[in-house]
């Protein structure tokens, strides 16, 4: 049942957009998630907060609780395919993991030749581009075509407000970021992931297009999923059933993430540079009503919209 455009509305003025927790630990606050180190545990609060083009825009109403639903429906549903960092998820916004030091790459997994930004495959490729992050591309391919195989492209990982920059494995193991016996296994393992992903998203009638990962050592040594997975913060989904048409006429698959956000940007001419255009009520609505159409679909679950002031909830259930 579609959640009441009316109850989106009224939480547009109750979004959760910053925290501010001493108590559990030393603070790091990325453009979305703010994580609170302390005793080998890392407690990550996913706020209503969305970024697009590396920069953060404003909150998105529920946005938090789905993110944090939807990665950790996945968490749990790949933990056999590759071990992650989840110790307890305490509340609709919280996700409790071990401590794990990270691999200071991002592993971005692509499945189809599409993009919007300057260093989207889909743009390299148009420019003429035929080698992209040390993988060759066949010529021929059109836009949104599926790609003869996943690719892992991955990218650096920037300080909050830079850019990320597209990489190669080749690159990363010449500067030393990782070593190639490292890359190798991060490579596989995000393949295998993604692999799982795109074919429990095709039995929901979605296509899995592109994600991003990022992997952690463990206190054990061993690599390990961290921070969030197949999201729509972190992916790219689009609707199966109209997919085949879209690409047949030229146009734009019909798109279940931010890239609604984005698009909508985009149109206005910002790509990233600047102070980004203020986000109107109807945009913020209409993308958590995607948001929580994305963790339905995906989980075949209800979502429970948790209204309760989050500050005062978050509190409450991590006994602070």
């Amino acid at each position: 049942m579609p959640i009441d455009p009316q109850l989106l509305r009224a939480q547009c003025a109750k979004t959760l957009d910053r925290t501010d927790f001493p108590g559990l630990g030393t603070k790091h606050a990325g453009k979305v998630r703010d994580s609170y180190v302390k005793d080998g545990k890392r407690t990550i609060i996913v706020t209503d907060r969305i970024s697009a083009f590396d920069v953060v825009l404003g909150t998105i109403p529920f946005k938090g609780q789905v993110l944090n639903q939807i990665a950790a429906f996945w968490f749990e549903r790949t933990r056999d395919v590759a071990p992650n960092h989840v110790l307890a998820v305490p509340d609709p916004n919280v996700t409790v993991g071990r401590e794990c030091r990270l691999v200071p790459i991002e592993f971005v997994v692509r499945g189809y030749l599409t993009g919007v930004t300057s260093t989207s495959i889909w743009t390299a490729y148009a420019n003429g581009e035929r080698v992209y992050c040390g993988h060759r591309l066949p010529e021929g391919l059109r836009k949104h075509e599926r790609l003869p195989r996943p690719l892992l492209t991955p990218t650096t990982k920037a300080e909050q407000g830079a850019h990320d920059e597209l990489t190669s494995r080749d690159e990363i193991v010449a500067r030393g970021v990782a070593s190639a016996e490292l890359y190798d296994r991060a490579e596989q393992l995000v393949l295998r992931l993604f692999a799982e992903g795109q074919q429990w998203a095709e039995k929901q009638g979605l296509i899995l297009v592109d994600t991003k990962y990022e992997l952690g050592i463990d206190p054990e040594g061993r690599l390990v999923v961290i921070d969030e997975i197949h999201t729509p913060d972190s992916s790219r989904y689009w609707y199966l059933d109209s997919y085949e048409r879209a690409l047949s006429e030229g146009a734009d698959p019909k798109a279940m993430d931010k890239e609604y956000v984005r698009r909508w940007l985009a149109e206005r001419g910002y790509k990233g540079e600047g102070a980004p255009p203020a986000l109107p009520d109807d945009i913020r609505c209409e993308a958590a009503r995607r948001y929580v159409e994305t963790y339905e679909r995906i989980t075949g679950r209800g979502f429970e919209a948790d209204t309760e002031p989050p500050v005062d909830r978050i509190r409450r259930n991590l006994g602070l």
